[in-house]
């Protein structure tokens, strides 16, 4: 069936130009709700904390107003609707969550600022930003007064950065799209995600210790930017170090901060650990009793390589490379440290492998290893109508000719039958230094790239349309 007509370029740019303040204003209206999760405060058609749930019916309320039939899925998630001419489902999903917000911004977290052309704020990238271009992609279809041979449900999850309990919980109450794609990583299109491997390693309790306080990293799905430790020492006698910085606590005390560089954890290899560089130099300058020196020497093998080569899991494959590995985030907790653990990993090994030869480096030492989260590898037919559609669309808007690929990052495509995930960054293009990435601080996205990503999406809806499915 033809659905993209001759002017569809013409439209679409109109569109676009019209649409853009709505669009704005609709992208900061979620900006400004910190829908970071908080179990302390779940509660009924809430589950994920208040944040999320004022996220989730933002966004519901946004599509209403569109004119979308929405449906509130219990507060776990929710959806909108365009009905087609069959019942044949094609889908969306984006997220209304966010991390949190973490040190080490210069704009406010929770409020778009617009700077040069780009956009700022906690989320305008991940992913109410792309999220709410992509609705708007679909209400240009909606606008065009004519019904499509497929319906579009769009859903709004609220627990994409944590546990996916969103998607569990509105799958056991509705069907599998036939196909879906989420607006949530790099174009031109991926069609597989490695496995995602968590774990907590927590240390045998330790007396007596040099080491009061030790916290750092604000999500164990990323590359932990800052930490922190307070140390019964002179700050006097400690020596200055790149990024470390040494301040008095008190007479008995001192305070030493390291500043790195996060980054996502799928993505290692573009950030810096700070918990790396506050364990380096607490063993260099010996700011640790015995038992406390054991632990973080073990630590230091895993914090050190981003390949899981410190702690024997290294491995590769041909669809994704390498395992990549991070130690997120560190606390102390009743005399214990507790060490989180992210990997992510091809079709090479598995979580049981990688459980079993974690504990074989930690258990010696007294420290126990919790698997907290396992996701198995995931593959779409890269040469499937569905992915080549997508291709299609991004390469005939940009011009470029660039091919299917997969990540390292996990998505909600994994989650259903068959999917892949569609935009919206393209790291390709370099921004300036003061615009920071995911899950970082100033997380940001050009305006262009926005609008050029409801464009491909508008031609891609059109694409999908006109396969026989």
């Amino acid at each position: 069936m033809k659905i993209i007509d001759s002017d569809f370029h013409t439209k679409i740019d109109a569109y676009i130009e019209e649409n853009w303040d709505a669009c704005l204003a609709d992208i900061t209206s979620l900006v400004k709700i910190p829908s970071v999760e908080d179990l302390d405060k779940a509660e009924t058609g809430a589950p994920f904390g208040p944040g999320p749930r004022a996220a989730l019916t933002e966004a519901l309320s946004i599509a209403k107003r569109m004119g979308f039939a929405t449906t509130d899925v219990e507060g776990y998630a929710g959806f909108a609707e365009l009905p087609g001419a069959h019942e044949t489902q094609l889908g969306i999903i984006g997220h209304v969550d966010v991390v949190p917000d973490g040190p080490g911004w210069h704009f406010p977290p929770y409020n778009v600022t617009e700077k040069d052309g780009y956009l700022i704020g906690r989320g305008t990238l991940d992913d109410k930003g792309p999220l709410m271009v992509c609705l708007y992609a679909l209400k240009f279809w909606k606008d065009q007064g004519k019904q499509l041979p497929y319906t579009f449900r769009f859903i709004f999850g609220a627990n994409e950065e944590t546990d996916l309990m969103d998607v569990e919980h509105y799958r056991k109450t509705y069907a599998d799209p036939e196909f879906l794609f989420t607006p949530d990583a790099e174009f031109p299109v991926c069609y597989g995600e490695k496995g995602g491997f968590n774990a907590n390693i927590t240390s045998k309790p330790i007396t007596d210790g040099v080491i009061a306080e030790f916290t750092g990293g604000a999500a164990t799905n990323a590359v932990p930017g800052e930490a922190i430790a307070l140390v019964h020492a002179n700050a006097d006698e400690l020596p200055a170090s790149d990024g470390i910085t040494v301040t008095c606590e008190n007479d008995t005390c001192a305070r030493i901060h390291a500043q790195g560089k996060s980054a996502h954890a799928s993505t290692p290899e573009s950030g810096k650990s700070a918990i790396a560089m506050l364990v380096n130099y607490l063993l260099e300058n010996n700011l640790c009793n015995e038992a406390e020196r054991e632990f973080l020497e073990t630590d230091k093998k895993l914090l050190d390589h981003t390949d899981g080569s410190g702690v024997g899991i290294a491995t590769h494959d041909d669809y994704f490379g390498p395992l990549t590995v991070v130690g997120g985030t560190i606390k102390m907790d009743n005399n214990r440290f507790i060490q989180t653990l992210d990997s992510r990993f091809p079709t090479s090994t598995d979580g049981d492998k990688l459980l079993a030869q974690l504990r074989k480096v930690f258990e010696p030492i007294g420290a126990t290893v919790e698997n907290t989260m396992l996701l198995p590898p995931f593959l779409t037919d890269p040469n499937s109508p569905e992915i080549q559609a997508l291709s299609e669309a991004f390469n005939t808007i940009t011009g470029e000719d660039r091919k299917p690929f997969t990540i390292g990052g996990g998505t909600y495509a994994r989650e259903f039958k068959r999917g892949a995930s569609f935009g919206v960054e393209m790291p390709w293009i370099e921004n300036p230094d003061w615009v920071g990435s995911m899950h970082g601080p100033d997380e940001g996205i050009s305006i262009e790239q926005l609008k050029t990503a409801w464009k491909i999406y508008a031609l891609a809806f059109g694409k999908l349309c006109e396969l026989d499915l």
